[in-house]
């Protein structure tokens, strides 16, 4: 009898911890449906092609830098150079773009791959400064955004910079299927990111840092490696945000990275990432960057005004964190 209610205790707790991970995982994207849902009984037009197609134009650029936060995020730690790194990579391409051409039919293509490596070469000198000089992440990577949105003023002294070709600004002009270029090209960085996430040592690797870091290197893993490894590649992904930005509106400057520190790391949150590593990943900040731009666009379609807007995704961000936070687990918060 008394095994008997034993097992049928330790059902039910499992029962609740199963209740309680199913919720953690599926939350954000019930989030998403009951958004739609409800904007588009408040007004039928959200449902619209041309209105999700506005979504994801503004979705991109968001995602890819998202996409970077999430790698550093689930190694527990946090990256805020992102608006520096976005600025200076926008700046640079630009530059390189025009000075090799000005037009993707000539070698100013190179300008591809170089505002790329500029992004890895900001991320890595980031966590190279966290790692060997041992300060915490968030205060090496908001230094290092202020420094890249200082070099990207004294690059451009204030100006913008018109990109005004026609092959590169199909991103935003060229559509298949009603939904503009840059879209699928966000899409194929995000199964980019999915691939390395999870078919690669160094995806798995982030997990092992973020679930556990003195188990990691316990197991002989050289955590500060990996560390450095995935600064560098968000700053790759970074890279591929300012290009997309740039795609969008055809213009390079100190401001395009502005925001992107709120949006992408409220999108991650909100996606289900934890904040403490080791869980989450891609697919999870796909649905938040959604929730996000969604309530945003949603909030223009019903006619609120736009200050709202970030009233309500600093709540949504509070609720995420309660919804994914184990409290029992936490003796104390810092």
């Amino acid at each position: 009898m008394t095994e008997t209610t034993g097992r049928t205790e330790g059902a039910r707790r499992a029962g609740a911890g199963i209740g309680r991970e199913t919720l953690a995982k599926w939350a954000p994207l019930l989030v998403l449906l009951v958004l739609c849902a409800v904007f588009a009984v408040m007004e039928p037009r959200f449902l619209s092609t041309r209105n999700f197609a506005r979504i994801l134009i503004a979705a991109s650029p968001a995602l890819m830098v998202a996409i970077g936060v999430t790698f550093i995020i689930i190694m527990g730690s946090i990256d805020l150079s992102m608006e520096g790194t976005v600025s200076v990579c926008a700046v640079s391409f630009a530059f390189c773009f025009l000075w090799l051409g000005g037009t993707l039919a000539s070698w100013a293509w190179l300008a591809i791959p170089i505002a790329m490596l500029v992004g890895a070469a900001l991320g890595f000198v980031n966590g190279l400064i966290h790692v060997k000089l041992k300060i915490p992440s968030f205060m090496a990577s908001l230094a290092m955004g202020f420094v890249g949105t200082g070099l990207a003023m004294v690059m451009t002294g204030g100006d913008r910079i018109r990109i005004e070709d026609e092959l590169f600004r199909a991103l935003l002009t060229q559509r298949i299927l009603n939904f503009p270029l840059m879209v699928y090209v966000a899409a194929v960085f995000l199964l980019i990111a999915w691939f390395i996430q999870t078919r690669t040592t160094l995806g798995r690797n982030f997990y092992a840092v973020g679930g556990g870091e003195d188990l990691a290197i316990a197991s002989g893993l050289n955590v500060n490696r990996v560390r450095i490894m995935g600064f560098t590649l968000a700053g790759v992904f970074f890279s591929v945000g300012a290009l997309l930005a740039v795609g969008r509106i055809g213009i390079a400057e100190t401001a395009t990275g502005n925001n992107f520190m709120f949006l992408s790391i409220t999108a991650v949150v909100v996606g289900g990432t934890a904040l403490w590593g080791g869980i989450g990943g891609v697919w999870n900040t796909l649905v938040g960057v959604l929730i996000v731009f969604v309530i945003g666009n949603g909030m223009v379609v019903i006619g609120l005004p736009g200050y709202v807007q970030d009233g309500v995704l600093g709540i949504l961000v509070i609720l995420a964190v309660i919804l994914s936070t184990n409290r029992k687990t936490i003796s104390f918060v810092k």
